[in-house]
């Protein structure tokens, strides 16, 4: 069993490298797509029969430790339970769907290749979600997801609507992984070394002590809520899968409708030992799925395009999929996500038919032509028709038409202070930020001279601050790429120093972090100094820049640095967040909050650039020397 749940692991992995280094070919990509698919099908297959030739019982399996240092551990633990096994089906066959109906549909498409390499990405990132025996291993997985989502998004980067919708929901991704990010680091911080799902059974047994107070555990299952909240598109954040559907039919069918949106319920469903332990947090998701409910059906009313409509179809249904959940239907779940995903899948893949069809129907008709039919209404009592007075009507119509004014109390509740805070930090004058710089440096040497531990923690205060000052900075600088670039480093640079502070024997996981973020700002300063070298970034800031295209080769470095330096899971700069926040949170528990932060702010700035300069129109340039 072990081979098979690696092989249905890795065969994704394989295909997209497969596709990497092939030559833009249709006809090897196609063929190597429909391959890679068939054999993970057979894997998959095979591992569910086996797994049922063993009774079904609960299948851990740990391949190596990746990374191991003093009682730290960071092992690639793989889980295989009925929850696992029903994503993993689901997952294949929604995805072997998708690839055969992209083999012809992309048929010229000039992102042909480009397309097949992100949805592999995206089944790589999904498996080993699904498959994840810690939330370690989950959030690895959550970040490929979360990056092949952006990608796809913005997969027509000529049009600037799909390319701000791209980093619209990621924004909202990484935002969300505070959640995730904050939650793994209290699973260390709670329970040890038995952060595994397969022990969380025991761990929350009634004839158990309870692994942590009552306290600790709701703090922990709001932040496992807000992350299923994000990622499954509920309540407040429901206003950003609408906009997705910006990217290819296909990715839309297998992202939104089918498998990405679900992600959320399946990581209730892992954790449920954890959130479910008190009524509290089960209110709090019912709630939330109530009031999705509620919104998305409205909402959905109002909508002027098709895959608008599914889209807050299918949010609905998550919604109630969340309320089955807070109720313990943990099988019904099951089921509906099942039926769910398969409809929705289908539904997206034939939209496009379905409105050409529709469109030639009215054109072959009179005016009086309706696509809905309510001739039906006209049987009802006038009382039943008219149920609710003018005034309700109109106002149920423009709160649907704005769906819930969800995305302007997001924007305002969460981004715009932190932009206000950016601005006026951008505005003080360079020496105030040069002498800033310089008692920095002096605390610094000062710290490292020798002083008691106690000195040392009062000295990192200040670092700390400094690195959330640095982070406000990038976040709201829209106007050289540079600044950006450097402060995003400066502040990870920060968060590692002020670990090192507190404590100082975490200097040799500090200088694995650093491994991570110095080359990839190095990489990326020389991608950008590159492919900047004949513009003046600052006089059209909100212009494409199209380097996708016309500098493709330095494009790539710069998206991988922006990678590295935003901690996905290529450089040890992942396992580095990991392991900042492990040895805070050893010493002062609330450290842990402002460097999630930073890390979150970091990489909404330094997308906004790579997007700026990588996404557009070559012919509609300007500004060029």
């Amino acid at each position: 069993m072990s081979a098979l749940l690696l092989a249905c692991v890795l065969l994704p992995l394989l295909g997209f490298l497969l596709i990497f280094f092939s030559p833009d070919n249709e006809h090897r990509i196609a063929a190597i797509s429909l391959w890679m698919t068939r054999i993970k099908g057979v894997a998959v297959l095979g591992l569910l029969a086996a797994w049922a030739a063993h009774g079904f019982a609960n299948f851990e399996y740990q391949w190596l430790v990746l990374y191991q240092h003093d009682d730290y551990q960071f092992p690639l633990l793989f889980f295989l339970d009925r929850v696992g096994a029903v994503y993993l089906f689901v997952v294949w066959a929604v995805f072997s769907a998708i690839v055969k109906y992209c083999r012809v549909y992309l048929h010229r498409e000039a992102g042909y290749k480009r397309f097949f390499q992100a949805i592999f990405g995206f089944a790589f990132g999904l498996n080993l979600i699904v498959l994840s025996g810690s939330i370690d291993m989950l959030f690895a997985g959550w970040e490929i997801v979360g990056i092949s989502s952006f990608l796809l998004i913005a997969f027509y980067r000529h049009r600037p609507q799909p390319v701000r919708n791209a980093l619209r929901a990621y924004t909202i991704y990484r935002f969300c992984d505070v959640g995730l990010l904050v939650g793994t680091w209290m699973s260390h911080l709670l329970f040890h070394e038995s952060q595994h799902f397969s022990q969380l059974l025991t761990m929350f047994d009634p004839n158990n002590i309870p692994p942590a107070g009552y306290a600790s555990l709701s703090i922990l299952s709001w932040l496992i809520i807000l992350a299923a909240s994000g990622k499954s598109a509920q309540f407040p954040f429901s206003f950003w899968l609408p906009r997705a559907m910006e990217g290819p039919t296909p990715s839309s069918a297998i992202f939104y409708g089918a498998l990405s949106i679900h992600l959320g319920v399946f990581l209730l469903l892992r954790t449920m030992p954890i959130w479910s332990y008190h009524y509290l947090p089960r209110l709090i998701v019912l709630s939330i799925g109530v009031l999705t409910v509620f919104v998305a059906t409205l909402a959905e009313k109002t909508q002027s395009n098709i895959k608008g409509q599914v889209a807050y179809a299918s949010i609905a249904q998550v919604g109630i999929m969340f309320v089955e959940l807070a109720l313990g239907l943990e099988d019904l779940v099951l089921l509906h996500f099942t039926g769910n995903a398969f409809l929705r899948c289908y539904q997206l893949l034939v939209s496009p038919s379905i409105v050409a069809h529709l469109l030639r129907v009215e054109g072959n008709v009179d005016s009086d032509f309706y696509i809905k039919n309510n001739d039906q209404m006209t049987f009802l009592p006038t009382s039943i028709r008219d149920s609710l007075p003018d005034v309700l009507q109109n106002t149920l119509y423009v709160f649907a038409l704005q769906e819930g004014l969800l995305e302007l109390l997001v924007k305002k509740i969460l981004w715009e202070p932190l932009k206000n805070v950016g601005r006026q930090l951008n505005g003080v004058s360079l020496w105030i930020k040069i002498l800033a710089g310089l008692a920095l440096l002096a605390i610094i040497a000062i710290a490292a001279s020798g002083v008691s531990s106690v000195a040392r923690i009062y000295l990192s205060m200040p670092i700390s601050l400094a690195m959330a000052v640095v982070s406000l900075s990038a976040f709201s600088n829209k106007r050289s790429p540079f600044q950006v670039w450097h402060s995003v480093a400066l502040s990870s640079i920060l968060a590692g120093v002020a670990v090192w502070l507190m404590v100082p024997a975490a200097w040799y996981d500090v200088a694995l972090f650093f491994s991570g973020i110095i080359p990839s700002w190095a990489l990326g300063i020389v991608a950008l100094s590159v492919l900047l070298r004949h513009y003046h970034f600052a006089d059209e800031p909100f212009v494409f820049r199209a380097f996708a295209e016309t500098q493709p080769g330095w494009s790539l470095m710069l998206f991988l640095s922006f990678l590295g330096l935003v901690g996905f899971p290529i450089t040890p700069a992942f396992l580095g967040e990991d392991l900042l926040l492990s040895h805070a949170s050893s010493q002062h528990p609330w450290f842990a909050a402002p460097i999630t932060v930073s890390f979150v702010i970091n990489g909404i700035a330094i997308a906004r650039v790579y997007l700026r300069l990588c996404m557009g129109r070559p012919v509609e340039l300007r500004g060029a020397v």
